[in-house]
């Protein structure tokens, strides 16, 4: 009997656009990092001054990282496809691949700094996991739906439902909101107590974004 030749590692297999996809997975993860950073520097400053709010104690340069890795991870996101077409190759991971780094960086990683600036009561946080399964959800439909949204070029002529990187609208909006110390104890629209938790009126962008992106809305594709 002769051993079964071996199929070649994943990384042979990838295209040159997966590694570009791969850029926006790590970037999307480095925000994350840079903020649990953040608020491990804060919450040690807040100990010593006594205040209640973790965020708004530091202006650290995790949150500059954080921040400024998003843009990184879109940039790859907008790449990828590009780098496919232009060598013409592409892997049968690369969809499925791509899907994964979106929810890394436009679904987790913007509900990450929502909570480090202080999104963080009870009904926040259900109002965040909402957001985050929503955008998994669209993403899910797009890998199914695409073929039969294809033209006769093969190229998908829209979405249905908004892009999960629309997101990066509520982290523009939080950065200025942080550049501005509108964060912690002073977030914009303050704080409501319902029941037992707490709710911050500003959440509610999230819930519009995810119930947007699973909605039936057609968006043409550039």
């Amino acid at each position: 009997m002769t051993d079964a030749p071996r199929s070649p590692s994943m990384f042979k297999s990838l295209a040159l656009a997966d590694y570009v996809t791969l850029v926006n997975a790590a970037a999307g993860t480095g925000t994350i990092f840079a903020c649990l950073n953040h608020m491990d520097v804060a919450g040690r400053a807040c100990a010593d001054a006594g205040k209640a709010h973790l965020a708004a104690c530091v202006d650290s340069p995790w949150l500059w990282a954080a921040f400024g890795l998003l843009p990184v991870a879109f940039v790859a996101d907008a790449l990828d496809g590009w780098v496919a077409r232009r060598h013409k190759r592409q892997s049968p991971y690369g969809g499925d691949l791509d899907s994964l780094a979106d929810v890394i960086s436009f679904g987790v990683a913007p509900a990450v700094v929502g909570f480090t600036l202080g999104i963080r009561g009870g009904w926040d946080s259900l109002v965040l996991i909402f957001f985050v399964a929503c955008g998994a959800a669209r993403l899910a439909r797009f890998n199914v739906t695409a073929s039969s949204l294809a033209t006769d070029t093969g190229k998908v002529s829209h979405f249905e439902g908004t892009p999960i990187p629309t997101s990066l609208f509520i982290v523009l909006l939080l950065f200025v909101a942080w550049r501005l110390h509108a964060v912690g104890d002073a977030l914009w629209l303050g704080e409501l107590r319902l029941g037992p938790s707490a709710l911050h009126p500003l959440v509610i962008l999230y819930a519009i974004s995810g119930t947007l992106m699973v909605s039936r809305v057609k968006i043409p594709k550039p």
